[in-house]
């Protein structure tokens, strides 16, 4: 899992959920422990950790988890989903947005949405939104089969995501901006 998506933890680390143990390496070439060895150690936690570990990326997630547990999951998706939905209803109800999202449903729905404006690409869309304070992403999202199967690959999609840091506000001023995007 990448724990910047939903720990609120820092980029660039990533978690491995195994259905068992994992013994054998994923990666070699070099150890604190035998720095002038290429073979991996035979003891865990060793064996799995080559080169220099990102210890302060590993705290973070440490933070993030603490961060959710103390706020509750529960709360932080309710939060997440009616935002979610508040916008999807709301870009909706524009008729040059084209969605490729499905309506939210609870407990089905991540507080993700994809959309595009009509006759405007993705990356021109998102630089319209950054330079109104809005940030979003666009592109193909590291996903070019999703991509090909809803038919962007040529444009990508504008992506938004609701967090627990996000309010109704914060909505309905990317609403307005993208009320002013030129037509």
């Amino acid at each position: 899992i990448a724990p910047h998506k939903g720990l609120y933890a820092p980029m660039g680390v990533g978690v491995l959920i195994a259905r068992k143990p994992v013994f054998e390496t994923l990666i070699e070439g070099g150890t604190g422990t035998n720095s002038a060895s290429m073979a991996q150690p035979d003891e865990l936690p060793e064996r799995l950790e080559s080169g220099t570990i990102n210890v302060p990326g590993i705290l973070g997630v440490e933070a993030g988890v603490q961060y959710v547990r103390s706020i509750g999951m529960e709360k932080i998706y309710r939060h997440e989903f009616l935002l979610t939905e508040m916008l999807y209803q709301q870009l909706a109800a524009m008729p040059n947005i084209i969605l490729y999202t499905a309506s939210p449903r609870p407990r089905l729905t991540a507080p993700v949405l994809s959309f595009n404006v009509s006759g405007h690409s993705s990356g021109e869309v998102a630089d319209y939104l950054s330079k109104n304070g809005i940030a979003v992403r666009a592109g193909l999202h590291c996903a070019p089969s999703a991509h090909r199967q809803i038919h962007t690959e040529q444009s990508g999609t504008v992506r938004v995501s609701t967090a627990v840091f996000n309010r109704p506000q914060d909505i309905s001023a990317l609403i307005s901006t993208l009320k002013k995007f030129k037509k």
